[in-house]
């Protein structure tokens, strides 16, 4: 026995069948109606050519759900099965799918307890549609089968042919992995999905899944740590962070020598930046004095070094950063 139900044989469920079916409860559609899909892990009943008209389906694990009275069937296919279609229709395309099917006498006219894989043929038509399942029944792939095809001529070009509807599933609380299709509701608040790489969350207030932001980290300050380079007296310092974005604002005497600037300014250290409140590249920021402007750059080792500057001071009218004048350097940088 290839394809093992759970919970549905009247007699005769055995251990391994217990073992192997996917048994627990899973991301749930309402109070009682579990999500069904496969169970994500490797790559469930992964699909193969086996033959002009044959393909064969892999091994994997899923929940089916039947009616809202059934409940939901846990089945595992635990070695490979193969299936065979239909030659072509001689004038159009068509769609058929492939399908893992629980029969359950007590709820179908079937008079079996059993669960397999099955092929469910579509219609040909000009513009054809896969067709529409059966009752307990989980779609895994859609495969086109071209006007006229058959083993005779070569059969199912299987490159081309295949269109995976798998979709998945996950324990309740998990997130739901991606699979085909995202055009469907959650269940509860809080419930998460994967869609495209994105982690959603459903409002279940607004019927929607929203995005998922992580909540932003509390706002960090500092106003220490700084070392000041000599010719500098520092009046103060204040940083701030919030969300990786950094601001910090500086405001010094200068001490030393007035630096001239008429043909270039020689850089100047002004100071250095507390480790962890450093830019990961240069950032260039801007300085001034109230006579004067310039640029102030800092380099990933936190050292700020004005390199431009262009206006007088107070006594001066030519290009120089004076003597006994403020310095004010801001500046703004993503960690």
């Amino acid at each position: 026995m290839t394809v093992r139900p759970a919970w549905l044989l009247p007699l005769g469920q055995t251990r391994e069948d217990t073992r192997l079916a996917p048994v627990g409860t899973w991301s749930p559609e309402d109070e009682t109606r579990t999500r069904d899909g496969a169970i994500p892990g490797g790559n469930p009943f992964a699909a193969t050519g086996a033959g002009a008209m044959t393909l064969q389906l892999g091994i994997g694990r899923a929940a089916v759900q039947g009616t809202t009275a059934q409940g939901a069937y846990p089945v595992a296919v635990d070695a490979p099965e193969t299936v065979t279609f239909a030659d072509g229709n001689a004038q159009f395309a068509r769609i058929d799918s492939v399908i893992l099917r629980v029969y359950d006498g007590l709820f179908d006219e079937s008079d079996n307890a059993l669960a397999r894989i099955e092929v469910v043929e579509g219609e040909a038509t000009a513009t054809p549609t896969a067709p529409t399942l059966p009752a307990c029944s989980l779609r895994l792939w859609d495969v086109t089968i071209p006007a006229g095809a058959s083993a005779g001529v070569g059969g199912i070009d299987w490159s081309s042919a295949l269109a995976d509807r798998r979709r998945y599933t996950a324990a309740v609380g998990g997130i739901i992995p991606q699979g085909w299709g995202l055009s469907f509701d959650g269940a509860y608040e809080g419930q998460y999905r994967d869609a495209d790489g994105t982690l959603e969350r459903w409002n279940a207030t607004t019927s929607v899944w929203d995005t998922y932001r992580p909540p932003e980290r509390a706002v960090e300050t500092t106003s220490g740590g700084l070392t000041t380079a000599s010719g500098w007296s520092l009046s103060s310092f204040s940083a701030r962070r919030r969300g990786g974005v950094v601001q910090i604002l500086g405001y010094w005497s200068r001490t030393g020598a007035t630096l001239l600037a008429n043909n270039n300014l020689a850089d100047t250290l002004v100071a250095t930046l507390p480790d962890g409140w450093r830019p990961a590249l240069l950032v260039e920021a801007t300085a001034s004095n109230g006579y004067g402007s310039g640029a102030c750059a800092i380099g990933g080792d936190g050292r700020m070094t004005i390199r431009t500057w262009a206006g007088g001071g107070p006594s001066r009218t030519d290009n120089a950063l004076e003597k006994d004048t403020g310095l004010r350097i801001s500046a703004t940088f993503v960690q």
